[in-house]
This record gives structure tokens, C-alpha cells and sequence, in this order.
């Protein structure tokens, strides 16, 4: 109370920051901190023994290790095929729940749902679905439609086993998607897309040439949020085959979760951390650099 009342309106926002911030320090940069002096070192777990710096032995180990390269190829294919399905899928939803006139909340309430529901329930949901010989789908492809004349082993062999994760991955990830859709068709003025029309525009072209884009700006948002969710698949992985079979369907948080955790050498899991980090960042970096377009004025 002391102080004048323009000292007070510069002290008073940093009172405000303060609690944010020391949570941001101790909770994120301190973490991300110690991750990465940990990855240049031998870590001990043991407080008896030392932790021995091998300076960049680790990220050297993961370049020649071949399950790595196989964790990486399987999370850009997992990327590579989710992002793409959930955009589609969720655009195509949004467009037509977006010209309903009635039932919009019913729908985006029903695609939203998977959301909002645990990885953790539904990735054992799945894992039940694809079970061999079993399980559900097997079931129904077998015994009901006789699409094939015996179950298929999808958790067993590599070239099924990606197959309930992806699925998972696009299931799961379209109503987020299509939340940001409807927001974003919601602000385009029906007078354009009247316009569009009476100059004999038909519907495939009103969307190409009016509708995408306006929403331009949400497309890039939606893809660079949705390539660092695939990248960093795990759960639904870790949960369906957990890496198997021989390793073939890790991605790598799966394999730097069981590098850490199960062979207890955090130095390594830390170093393929950072190397995944690396890699989001400079994708992201690509995608806003080269696909964001500059806002016109009017």
C-alpha cells in the first residue's frame, strides 16, 4: 500500500505470473532439463553408484540400433495413415452435420464421445475386438459374413498387427477433429457460399474453391496438432501388442518406454526422447512454414 500506484501496476502482473510460472519451472522446464543431461550420461538409479557421462554414446546407440529404425517407420506409418483418416473423416462429417438444420448437438455429442472416453478402456476394447481365433471381429468375418474360412492371428503376425492400432488411432481422433471443423465453418458467411451457387458453382466446388479456403488456417492447426498426437502414440500400442510381435509394431515412445522401464537404462530412453522431440519440432516447423498461407487484406 505503500508503494505509488505505478509501481503497483508494474508489480502486480508479475504477482499475478508468479504461481503459473514457478509451476511452468518446476513442472516442464526443470523435467525437460534434467531429460536431457540425463540422456549423456550412463544413469545410475542407485544412489551408491555413479552416473558415468558417455557425452553422446547414446543418441550414437540409437542410430545403429535396428529396432529403432523399425520403431520409427512404424510411427510414420501410424502418422502417415491416422492423420490424413481422422482430417477426411472429420471433414466430411463436419460439412454435412454443418448444413443440417436441425440434430447438430445430437451429432457432434455422438462423434465426440470417443474422445472423451479412457485410451486406457479402449484399447482393451480393441484388443478384445481383434483377439484370435475369439475375438469379435473374427467372428463376424469367419462365422457370419465367411469373408475367410479361419480366424486371422491379427496380434500375432506384423502384417496385421498395426491394423486394430490404426484403426484405433482414426476412431478415436475424428471428433476432436471435427469439433474444430463445425467452429471454423461456422464463421464463413452464408453470403459467399449463396454467391458461389447463383454463379452455378456446384457443391464439390463451392467446398474446394470458397469453403477450404476460408477454413486454410484451421486445416494447417488441426495437421500440426494431429502429426504431434501421432507421433506420440503409446498407449494403444503399449495396451494391443505391446511392441510385438519381436519388436515389429514398437513405435518409439513404446520402445524408449520399454528401454527406461524395463531395462532400466534411462540414459538411452532419454536420448531416443529427445531424438523424437527433434523430429516433431522440425516437421511442425516445415508444415506452419510452408502450408500457412499470409492473411489477405481486405
Amino acid at each position: 500500500m505503500r508503494l505509488s500506484l505505478r509501481k503497483q501496476r508494474l508489480i502486480i502482473p508479475y504477482v499475478f505470473l508468479f504461481p503459473a510460472t514457478a509451476l511452468f519451472l518446476v513442472f516442464l522446464v526443470y523435467p525437460l532439463l534434467k531429460g536431457l543431461q540425463i540422456s549423456f550420461f550412463n544413469w545410475s538409479v542407485m544412489p551408491t553408484k555413479p552416473s558415468v557421462f558417455i557425452g553422446f554414446a547414446n543418441y550414437i546407440q540409437a542410430f545403429k540400433d535396428p529396432i529403432v529404425g523399425i520403431a520409427m517407420k512404424n510411427t510414420l506409418v501410424y502418422t502417415l495413415i491416422t492423420v490424413p483418416g481422422q482430417m477426411i473423416i472429420a471433414m466430411i462429417a463436419a460439412v454435412m452435420i454443418n448444413s443440417l438444420g436441425r440434430g447438430k448437438a445430437f451429432f457432434r455429442t455422438l462423434y465426440y464421445i470417443p474422445v472423451i472416453t479412457s485410451w486406457v478402456i479402449v484399447s482393451l476394447l480393441f484388443r478384445y475386438l481383434f483377439q484370435s481365433p475369439e475375438g469379435v471381429i473374427n467372428y463376424f468375418l469367419v462365422n457370419v459374413f465367411h469373408i475367410f474360412s479361419e480366424p486371422v492371428p491379427w496380434l500375432q503376425q506384423v502384417s496385421t498387427a498395426m491394423i486394430p492400432i490404426i484403426g484405433l488411432g482414426i476412431w478415436k481422433g475424428i471428433g476432436w477433429s471435427l469439433i474444430i471443423y463445425l467452429a471454423a465453418l461456422s464463421t464463413i458467411p452464408h453470403e459467399l457460399v449463396e454467391a458461389a451457387a447463383i454463379d452455378g458453382a456446384n457443391v464439390w466446388h463451392r467446398f474446394w474453391k470458397v469453403t477450404l479456403p476460408l477454413i486454410g488456417p484451421t486445416v494447417v492447426f488441426t495437421l500440426v496438432m494431429l502429426l504431434i498426437g501421432g507421433f506420440n502414440v503409446f498407449i494403444s500400442v503399449y495396451l494391443i501388442t505391446n511392441g510385438g510381435p519381436m519388436q515389429r509394431t514398437a513405435v518409439m515412445l513404446s520402445y524408449m518406454y520399454h528401454q527406461s522401464f524395463d531395462f532400466i537404462d534411462f540414459g538411452y530412453g532419454a536420448a531416443l526422447s529427445f531424438l523424437l522431440a527433434a523430429i516433431i519440432v522440425t516437421a511442425s516447423f516445415l508444415q506452419l512454414k510452408f502450408l500457412r498461407r499470409p492473411q489477405e487484406l481486405a
